[in-house]
């Protein structure tokens, strides 16, 4: 189905709804297989002409696990998944234990749902086996979105067009999707963030219990834990950009420069930061909260909805929640109940995504305070605040705003 004629149309069951998906990240695939379980027949288009997820790890807190697991089989997320202990937060300098959020089984017996630490690719490759490859189609660049009364039209860069009721732009922070809701740009924060993967064999001073440890200091921090069944640790360090502004997964960093960066740090993380061989490097940015997602036939969703400073941990799990919600909002419509639908998501999810965007910029200062009151403070508001955002993060089920009727 790559080779679609120009201005095909498609296929699907008279009156049911036609769904199209730009973009086949962690969003898009999960959007997928939401649409599937609601009963709603979609078609995903990823302008990648192989099916390859880049970075390092990623957190994913009960209140997205639980939603992966009514997806896909639990089995295959406990293989390649780490459930871990605890959360650490330290001082930069002498490795000082500051506060320790329990998660564990007791996060899973409050929750319901497991606190999962993996590797980026790991989960991507759980959610690609639970696609129908026939409706996955690579090396389609969509560049322009045209919507209709009744429908909307995908132009590609091949020169095809695609049709469908509505479509979904997963397709990551600089979303041609969006551009059709929004004349936005993204916010560089003056951050980058540092990322790379070492063998757990060789930082066996972490191998004691599976957790998440997180150095605070000025100006930047820094976190590693352990991914793919433990086999590796991924680690994030963000540094202030100076010149780099380069916003990709894949640009190549300088260790010598992470490590120079992270001079006086504990020993503990200059050795973390010392094992890693290659390093990618990332600017990072974020946009204002939309005004609007969605309009009368065209939604998005994660990252082309709502991207965030990755200060909360929460970009992944916002946008498993984003899939859940839209498919649940679409299931049992047809064509003419698209508008409401779509308006019916957005008014569920924004409120929440709002926040937490807000969220993750002001950890973008209170993460790198200097020394001082203000750090002294944070340090002592470290456990309350992390109660918080657990009951309010980790309790949240997706699924039982968008089934109340509204």
């Amino acid at each position: 189905m790559n080779s679609s004629p120009r201005n095909a149309r498609a296929g699907s069951a008279a009156g049911a709804v036609r769904v199209a998906v730009v973009g086949a990240g962690i969003a898009g695939l999960t959007l997928a297989l939401a649409l599937d379980r609601a009963g709603v027949r979609c078609e995903v288009f990823e302008q990648a002409e192989a099916l390859r997820e880049v970075g390092a790890g990623v957190q994913i807190a009960p209140n997205a696990s639980r939603l992966l697991r009514r997806l896909v089989p639990a089995a295959q997320l406990d293989e390649v998944a780490v459930r871990p202990a605890a959360v650490e937060m330290r001082r930069w300098d002498d490795d000082r234990l500051l506060d320790r959020a329990e998660l564990g089984t007791a996060t899973e017996v409050r929750y319901g749902a497991p606190y999962y630490l993996m590797h980026r690719a790991d989960l991507h490759e759980v959610l690609r086996s639970g696609f129908d490859p026939g409706r996955l189609h690579l090396a389609s660049r969509c560049v322009r979105v045209e919507e209709l009364p009744d429908r909307v039209l995908l132009h590609f860069q091949d020169g095809s067009v695609r049709d469908a009721d509505l479509v979904v732009g997963a397709d990551g922070i600089r979303s041609v999707v969006r551009e059709a809701l929004a004349a936005d740009r993204p916010r560089f924060s003056g951050q980058s963030m540092y990322r790379g993967l070492v063998p757990a064999r060789e930082l066996p001073f972490l191998m004691d219990e599976p957790k998440v440890r997180l150095w605070f200091g000025p100006e930047q921090h820094c976190v590693c834990y352990p991914v793919s069944a433990g086999r590796w640790m991924s680690v994030g360090a963000t540094a202030p950009a100076g010149d780099w502004n380069t916003e990709s997964w894949t640009a190549r960093g300088r260790t010598e420069e992470l490590l120079h960066t992270y001079r006086g740090w504990s020993e503990q993380v200059r050795a973390v930061l010392g094992a890693l061989s290659t390093v990618s490097r990332w600017a990072l940015h974020d946009r204002d909260p939309l005004e609007r997602w969605t309009s009368d036939r065209i939604a998005v969703a994660g990252d082309s909805a709502h991207p965030m400073l990755p200060f909360m941990a929460q970009g992944a799990n916002q946008a498993i929640e984003d899939a859940v919600v839209l498919a649940t909002c679409l299931a049992g419509t047809g064509p003419e109940d698209v508008p409401a639908a779509l308006a019916r998501y957005e008014r569920v999810r924004k409120p929440r995504t709002d926040r937490i965007q807000r969220m993750s910029r002001a950890n973008s200062r209170t993460f790198h305070l200097e020394d001082g009151d203000g750090q002294r403070e944070r340090d002592t508001a470290l456990g309350r605040q992390q109660a918080r955002d657990q009951e309010w993060l980790f309790g949240h089920d997706a699924e039982e705003p968008a089934e109340v009727p509204l």
